[in-house]
């Protein structure tokens, strides 16, 4: 799978066999994960780092999220031209980045999705996927 900022700056290539036979990712819809993808949700995709390849790093600038829900600060990497989000970093998955999906031309079916409790009532949870109240991995809507 590869994807691109909008100005082409930055390409991210994803090598991993399972990434459409399988759920693989989240939709999150903390506070700042939605302001950095302005709209309701943002789709992520954590990976190991070994299955990533960016090309054109040095056009990527950090902003050091520190008012995170977890407490956890998080490193948010953007293309330095257009201001496309790529990229998260953060402690608590280490060895892993958090791919920012949009980017992608094709992505594949979220996993879980987190903060479920902001959902907008308009929106219906996703079939098929774990629904946490709030962070990742924590405690399960009923």
């Amino acid at each position: 799978m590869e994807g691109t900022c909008l100005c082409g700056a930055i390409t991210v290539r994803v090598k991993d066999d399972e990434l459409f036979s399988r759920r693989r990712g989240h939709i999150c819809r903390c506070t700042n994960c939605k302001k950095t993808a302005g709209c309701a949700m943002a789709t992520n995709l954590t990976i190991e780092n070994e299955k990533i390849e960016i090309v054109g790093e040095e056009n990527l600038k950090k902003f050091i999220d520190t008012k995170t829900l977890s407490g956890t600060p998080l490193a948010r990497y953007f293309c330095s031209t257009c201001g496309n989000p790529i990229k998260s970093v953060t402690p608590l998955y280490e060895g892993k980045t958090v791919l920012k999906t949009g980017i992608f031309p094709q992505i594949p079916t979220p996993e879980w999705e987190s903060f479920s409790l902001n959902r907008q009532k308009w929106e219906l949870p996703l079939d098929g996927a774990v629904q946490y109240k709030t962070k990742s991995l924590g405690e399960k809507m009923e």
